[in-house]
């Protein structure tokens, strides 16, 4: 049994990875575990109607990205209608497009199952009872989650009944007691039974499909049951004696952080100087201002990390943009509004032939350095994932330890290239989760496991020798 590292965005997440790293699991099986917690705890950031990429570094071979991201629904419908736009201030200010009619075609756990039955070890079923164990007890809402709904608890998550019941007090105000959502916990023993199918052709796949339909939405059965996870070769780029593979198109982020990383060429060597910062603010200018795909302020996604000392590495990133307001009767599901992420979608509403993959920041990477250390890295948030994620690979490929390049204050061009262009920088004493989330781990050739968890979120980390 390997010892796996593992870095997730709360301790439930981690102690999933950490459950099942003991139970004889390497990283492939815990990173999915804890992906699987976040889809059930981190209420507004992802749910099981989600989207993601995984991307592997194998013992042996080369690396590869599961692209699990969400289709444009509506085959053989009349497209238009099942939704509404809401503003809200969350994330600098952004208008959101909400409703049934937002909903796209997940694919995440579709993703999943095509990682777990290449490079998994334990049975799927053991891989997800971790997050079935998680539903069936109940949770508190993370801060990440609190600090979302306290912007949107109403607005998105107060016009469908049964999500209104659940993220609300009495006094109406978002709930600091336990979440329990029965239907979830049934959802769960299905796909932990049924695998990812059950998503796409069996019983969840009609239940949401015919919620949707009946409230406007075009998400359909067919929808669903022609979904599939495609596998890539991840996009690879050389830093130091650092390879690093991460996610190809349909997401910018990988090509964004592998453009960011060969602009800087090298730098820094050792800590981040003025003059370091100022390339950094250049590079992110020219990457960032070539289009509008990288413009996304959702910050709804999570990222779990995992290493191990058979070389193994997987790094998991997952969203269900801001959420469309509606959980699917009788599945205690909430689903995504990927659809209404006016960002992805400019040509406007619906505007997709059905089965396009929408666009993505996502950039899950993993590195593999000339020593035979290997390294699993990602983070959330939106326009600023990339950003993030280079930074971090950056300062740690020129000599910083892995805790101290991921705390190390960030900078971010805000909609680069525009007329208001911003040049966000974060100070030492008031670290933002507006920079992301980085959650990284890494093991070194001689069996040392190191793993790193994001001060700017309820970041969590494991170290397990088995």
């Amino acid at each position: 049994m390997p010892d796996v590292a593992i870095a997730a965005p709360n301790d439930a997440a981690a102690d999933a990875g950490e459950q099942v790293a003991l139970a004889g699991g390497n990283a492939v099986d815990a990173a999915l575990a804890a992906s699987l917690v976040t889809m059930v705890n981190e209420v507004g950031l992802v749910s099981l109607s989600s989207g993601g990429f995984v991307t592997v570094q194998p013992p042996g071979g080369p690396a590869y990205t599961a692209d699990g991201w969400m289709d444009m629904p509506g085959r053989g419908r009349a497209l238009g209608g099942g939704t509404w736009d809401i503003h809200t201030e969350y994330g600098g200010g952004v208008d959101i497009t909400i409703g049934p009619g937002s909903v796209a075609a997940h694919g995440s756990v579709a993703a999943f199952e095509e990682v777990h039955r290449r490079d998994g070890r334990l049975p799927w079923r053991d891989v997800v009872a971790p997050a079935l164990d998680v539903a069936r007890g109940g949770f508190r809402l993370s801060a990440a989650s609190r600090y979302y709904l306290d912007y949107v608890h109403d607005s998105i998550f107060g016009w469908d009944d049964a999500s209104r019941a659940a993220v609300h007090d009495d006094q109406g105000e978002v709930t600091t007691g336990l979440v329990v959502l029965p239907d979830l916990a049934r959802s769960l023993e299905l796909i932990a039974v049924e695998g990812a199918a059950v998503l796409h052709t069996g019983e969840l796949a009609r239940l949401i499909a015919a919620d949707v339909l009946d409230r406007g939405g075009i998400l359909g059965p067919d929808d669903l049951a022609a979904y599939r996870p495609v596998v890539h070769t991840s996009l690879a780029t050389r830093v130091g004696e650092w390879t690093l593979a991460t996610t190809p198109p349909p997401s910018v982020g990988g090509a964004s952080v592998a453009a960011m990383l060969r602009l800087l060429g090298g730098r820094p060597h050792g800590p981040w100087t003025a003059e370091d910062v100022e390339l950094l603010v250049r590079v992110q200018r020219e990457v960032l201002g070539r289009g509008p795909a990288l413009l996304r302020e959702s910050g709804s996604t999570t990222h779990c990390s995992a290493t191990d000392t058979e070389g193994r590495a997987c790094a998991v990133t997952v969203s269900s943009g801001y959420f469309s307001g509606m959980i699917a009767r009788g599945t205690g599901i909430w689903l995504n509004n990927t659809l209404g992420e006016q960002e992805l979608t400019p040509g406007g509403l619906h505007s997709l032939s059905p089965g396009t993959r929408l666009l993505s920041n996502m950039a899950p990477t993993v590195g593999r350095h000339t020593d035979g250390s290997v390294l699993a890295i990602g983070s959330p948030g939106a326009g600023r994932i990339a950003t993030a994620v280079a930074q971090v690979l950056a300062g740690f490929a020129g000599g910083l330890g892995l805790a101290e390049a991921v705390h190390h204050p960030r900078v971010h061009v805000h909609h680069a290239g525009r007329a208001d262009e911003v040049v966000k920088r974060e100070a030492e004493e008031g670290l933002s989760m507006y920079y992301g989330g980085v959650g990284a781990t890494l093991v070194r050739p001689d069996g040392h496991l190191v793993a790193a968890a994001d001060p700017r979120r309820e970041g969590a980390v494991r170290l397990v020798r088995t």
